[in-house]
């Protein structure tokens, strides 16, 4: 099972560099859900760890609608994270009807130059994620992480079992949305996935958790 911890912060990053897990997505500000983060603090991680690090770009929270300012800001930042060694790249774009922007997703797939790219959860915002998902794999992208639709992975179970199914073999459904160890392995029995995403944050705790990291990986 491949594990991806999503960090939002030099600390939460380190603990899941030495911990377990396969990768992470770094990215700033958990309250918006992720931003882009510090491409100083990417060199530091790059510097000292070998672990892969998807980076998010996402220069505002909110919507995933950007202006022309921003979106010209996205392509600068794809190009800044992949000279300082970032492994791939985590990003989505809507346009005002909340369907994908094939064309603004596209330019960003190419600028990643055959870096991996992974949807993020706007696609759960979509009219219908399967109809998204085929789109995603024709513009180029590698991974899908998403929820199923719902507001949270165990909510959207059902039809991330049915995304497995159906188009696991043309693109990872990288499973996310408040995976947690003690819901994990009901997860992986009902969508019979192999890619999951956490950040590993317990209740009242502001950072990424060691031992739950390995509680994710191995079932425990």
């Amino acid at each position: 099972m491949f594990l991806e911890i999503a960090t939002f912060d030099i600390t939460s990053a380190e603990i899941a560099l030495n911990s377990v897990a396969d990768r992470i997505e770094f990215c700033a500000d958990i309250n918006t859900g992720g931003i882009t983060p510090d491409l100083e603090e990417l060199r530091y991680l790059k510097d000292k760890y070998s672990k892969p690090i998807h980076v998010m770009v996402r220069p505002v929270g909110g919507n995933f609608l950007y202006t022309d300012a921003e979106f010209q800001q996205m392509q600068k930042d794809i190009i800044a994270f992949s000279k300082a060694n970032a492994d791939g790249f985590v990003f989505g774009i809507l346009d005002e009807n909340q369907e994908i922007d094939i064309e603004k997703n596209k330019i960003l797939v190419d600028l990643a130059n055959g870096k991996p790219c992974v949807f993020h959860r706007a696609i759960d915002r979509t009219k219908n994620i399967f109809e998204s998902t085929e789109k995603l794999i024709e513009i180029g992208f590698k991974e899908i992480l998403t929820s199923g639709g719902e507001n949270s992975a165990v909510a959207g179970k059902e039809n991330l079992a049915k995304l497995v199914e159906n188009y696991g073999s043309q693109i990872k459904i990288l499973i996310g949305g408040g995976v947690r160890s003690n819901n994990i392995s009901e997860l992986k029995n009902v969508t019979k996935g192999n890619y999951f995403h956490s950040s590993a944050v317990l209740p009242y705790e502001s950072f990424a958790n060691a031992e739950e990291i390995k509680k994710l990986k191995f079932n425990v």
